[in-house]
Parts: C-alpha cells; sequence; structure tokens
C-alpha cells in the first residue's frame, strides 16, 4: 500500500523536520567549531535537567529520599538519593529513558494538537520546582552532604535561567516560534538522550567510571554495557511509538491520519 502525506499534516511534519536539521546541524557543526556549541548549551542544559528530574521523580514515586540535584557547567547532573533493593534499579535507569520519554510525549503532544505554550509553561514549571525544591532546598537540609557549594549555586543559576527563558518564551512568542520551540526541545530532548547513550556505551566498554550503568552493574552483578544496551533497545522503542503515534494520531482540527491512502 502507498501512502502519501495528508495536506493538513504537512505544516507539522515540515516544522519538525525543521527542528531536526536545525538541532543535528548544530551538533555536527559544534563539532569543528567549538563556540558554535554555545548556541545550544541551555538546550543542552535542559537536557541534563529533564534527565536528572526523571532521576529524582522515580525516587519519589518509590518512596525514597532525595538528597540533592545537581547541574554542572559540563552539562553533566547527579542525583544523590537514599535507595535500595528493587527501587534503586528503577532509580538508575529512569535518567536516560526519562529524558526520551519526555522528548517522545512532546511530539505526541504536538500531534494531537495540545497548547504548545501550555508544553512550555509546564516544562518551565517542572525545571522551577526541580531546582528549588531538589537543588538549592535539600541539599542545604542534608548540610550539602556529597554536594559543594558551588554545584547548588550553579544548579540554582541555570535552573532558574532556563525557567524564566521557557516561560518567557511560552508568554511572549509568536505562535510560530512557540511551536518551533516546542519541536526544538522535544528533538533535542531525544537527540542528546541518544548521544549521552552513545557516549555510555563508549564508557561502559572502556572504563570503570562511575554511572548509571555502573550502579545497574553493581546492584545486579550484570555488565553495565548489557544494561546500556537493554537502556538503547528501549529508548528505541518508546522513539517508534512516538513516531508512530505522531504520524497516525488524531490531531485537532486535522484528518483522522498523518497519512492518506494513495490509490
Amino acid at each position: 500500500m502507498r501512502y502519501k502525506l495528508a495536506e493538513d499534516a504537512r505544516p507539522q511534519v515540515t516544522l519538525l523536520m525543521t527542528a531536526t536539521i536545525v538541532s543535528v546541524a548544530l551538533w555536527v557543526v559544534a563539532w569543528y567549531m567549538p563556540l558554535v556549541g554555545y548556541i545550544a548549551y541551555p538546550l543542552q542544559l535542559f537536557a541534563t535537567f529533564i534527565h536528572e528530574s526523571s532521576h529524582a521523580l522515580m525516587t519519589l514515586i518509590t518512596g525514597n529520599t532525595v538528597m540533592s540535584l545537581t547541574v554542572s557547567p559540563d552539562g553533566s547532573g547527579v542525583v544523590w538519593s537514599q535507595s535500595s533493593g528493587f527501587s534503586s534499579l528503577l532509580i538508575s535507569s529512569a535518567g536516560y529513558l526519562g529524558a526520551t520519554a519526555f522528548g517522545t510525549l512532546l511530539l505526541v503532544w504536538m500531534r494531537y494538537g495540545y497548547s504548545s505554550r501550555l508544553a512550555l509553561y509546564i516544562s518551565a514549571g517542572l525545571v522551577g520546582v526541580m531546582t528549588v525544591v531538589f537543588g538549592f532546598l535539600a541539599p542545604f537540609w542534608n548540610l550539602l552532604a556529597n554536594v559543594t557549594f558551588g554545584s547548588v549555586v550553579f544548579t540554582v543559576f541555570s535552573g532558574a535561567v532556563l525557567t524564566i527563558g521557557l516561560f518567557a518564551v511560552a508568554k511572549f512568542a509568536s505562535a510560530k516560534w512557540v511551536n518551533f520551540a516546542l519541536a526544538f526541545l522535544s528533538v533535542q530532548c531525544l537527540l542528546s538522550a541518544f548521544f549521552s547513550l552513545k557516549d555510555l556505551f563508549v564508557i561502559s566498554a572502556t572504563t570503570n567510571r562511575v554511572s548509571d550503568a555502573a550502579n545497574m552493574a553493581t546492584a545486579t552483578g550484570i555488565p553495565a554495557l548489557i544494561w546500556v544496551v537493554v537502556w538503547i533497545g528501549i529508548s528505541l522503542v518508546m522513539i517508534m511509538i512516538g513516531m508512530r503515534l505522531y504520524a497516525m494520531g488524531k490531531a485537532k482540527a486535522a484528518g483522522d491520519s498523518l497519512f492518506e491512502d494513495q490509490k
């Protein structure tokens, strides 16, 4: 069976493709011109906040305690928590899978025609709450255990800038730019999760560095590399499901499908 894009879906697809091309171009150019990387730097920090927020939320869901959430200038991050047993496996897995799920959910959100402004407000609120509760209050409540004052300062500063920036775009930008910003965030989350898992695969194969995969290996006895492969597989499944929903889901004021039969 042959398919063609439905006319009413072309703007959405064009928007997503444009965001993807711009995102990939920034990643590629940054390899050769590091200064260009600063353009995407805030988005890298946003993806880190989503990754670490996923750890923190899973910690709460499993009934454990978050001691701190910090983000570093190099784009890495750490969540310190008190957990044990099966819950620690869920918490360690939540970071990369959570970032992928967040990017995928934004895809589905756009396809179903929900408000892009609302999605940006929610994203701003998520970063803001995580920054205040786990980036600022929790570390001082736990007397800066396992973190430094400088790391808390950078976390609070970067979280505040991201929160204000996302809120400002949602509040003041035109509908066209709000839609593009949301598509750009979605693509950046997915690309960041993919490249982070690629880097983690190399790290797990060649070093014994501390990582989410290393934590899983310590807890289960299963090699870290196996966990990375499992996470990559789950991430790909989530992305495939998201893309299918994006392609076939019903959008408001649009046709029942992104595709139409071509006879």
